[in-house]
């Protein structure tokens, strides 16, 4: 085995190890651990529309939301999500909570787990309240196996992001050829 990946979100209070990659399990599994700070909680909640998340909290308690039911769990106890379920987690308790997760099969979780702790980044430097509405539908629609979300239709959310998905990459597209075109020290063209 590699050395072991962390990923860090500065939003949520989530700092991740992967334990063991999809690359490792032939795609069957992604094994990682969740160290979550004091009042650290997932970003929002929503689901996994092919994926099977097991829980195990290892340290500290945790509060889950998983369906309609509520959860409390401290260490040994293990919490399971299956696939479709909408599911919001946190830590409960006033130490770092640290819980081993197992998602199954792996698909891209773990590029999904990066992408969001890069996007979270942007958005704190930023000092953005929210993420940017196209980056939000960039993810939605790149992560469509790995992730859904709540209570909504998935074929109207899906329409939706993948509309502004396609706004976000034509506007940054057009960002790109702007500064080729009108960069300082370039002759221009006149007709």
């Amino acid at each position: 085995m590699s050395q072991p990946k962390l990923i860090v979100n500065p939003l949520s209070g989530e700092q991740i190890v992967i334990l063991r990659s999809a690359a490792e399990t032939g795609g069957q599994v992604l094994d990682w651990e969740l160290r979550l700070a004091p009042g650290g909680r997932v970003p929002s909640s929503h689901a996994h529309p092919e994926q099977h998340e097991t829980f195990t909290v290892q340290e500290g308690t945790m509060r889950f939301r998983v369906g309609r039911r509520r959860i409390i769990a401290g260490p040994g106890q293990r919490v399971t999500v299956p696939p479709g379920t909408v599911h919001h987690f946190a830590n409960a308790g006033p130490v770092t909570a640290t819980v081993t997760v197992e998602s199954r099969p792996a698909l891209r979780m773990e590029e999904l787990l990066e992408t969001a702790a890069a996007m979270a980044q942007d958005q704190h430097e930023a000092r953005r309240a929210l993420p940017r509405p196209t980056d939000l539908a960039l993810f939605m629609t790149e992560f469509e196996r790995e992730v859904a979300a709540p209570y909504l239709p998935r074929a109207l959310v899906r329409l939706v992001m993948r509309t502004l998905a396609h706004a976000g990459r034509a506007g940054r597209a057009r960002q790109a050829a702007r500064p080729a075109r009108h960069a300082p020290g370039t002759a221009r063209v006149h007709n």
